[in-house]
């Protein structure tokens, strides 16, 4: 629904990628998809599974590292019920059960990767805790280049993310709804979608 032909995309927590491939078929050939994901094991099941893509959809290009609010070496921590709850140090849910090992792993920020990358049209962001962190502090990519954000907000976070978010003049939106001026909300949920104001009529029914 968010991502179109010829896009640009960022999966900040790529996990096992089905939302990076999922974004990769619908942009198409012309588009590109870079995923960001500091476990090395789903690093190289990301990389095998973006050896086989069709010609179809967009590349997939895999970042071995954690996004964060700072350039850095963070501890994360591999969550022993399923890896989907890896978070890094000082975050995470009670998903996570007991922690089975942890990685060191580079942190690189947003507005550091804007410089360098393709610059996105859609993020998605799921970093079980730490996405103020993620955005907190990135004006080149909440005030210039401005993509849609699709994230994952936790209760701890979800005043503060309303307020950077509000503040950067976006709009947000219930993720779990079919986008429409009916769907907005005025307080970031655990799926929300936040959209610039001024490219609102692009998605909205």
């Amino acid at each position: 629904e968010l991502v179109r032909p010829g896009d640009v995309v960022w999966d900040v927590g790529a996990n096992i990628g089905l939302f990076a491939f999922s974004a990769a078929i619908r942009a198409g050939r012309n588009g590109r998809v870079i995923a960001f994901e500091p476990d090395t094991w789903l690093v190289q099941l990301l990389r095998r599974s973006a050896a086989i893509q069709p010609e179809a959809s967009a590349p997939v290009s895999i970042v071995a590292a954690a996004v964060a609010g700072s350039l850095s070496l963070q501890t994360m921590m591999v969550a022993s019920r399923s890896r989907a709850s890896n978070a890094l140090a000082g975050y995470g849910h009670s998903q996570m059960g007991s922690i089975s090992e942890t990685q060191m792993v580079v942190a690189l920020t947003l507005d550091w990767l804007s410089a360098r990358l393709p610059p996105p049209n859609v993020i998605k962001c799921d970093v079980e805790g730490a996405e103020l962190e993620v955005l907190t502090g990135q004006p080149n990519i909440l005030d210039h280049i401005r993509p849609v954000i699709i994230c994952e907000v936790s209760g701890q976070t979800s005043e503060r993310m309303t307020n950077l978010l509000l503040a950067a003049r976006y709009r947000l939106y219930n993720g779990e709804k079919t986008l429409s001026r009916g769907s907005e909300i005025e307080r970031a949920s655990w799926n929300t979608v936040a959209i610039p104001e001024e490219r609102l009529q692009c998605y909205l029914t």
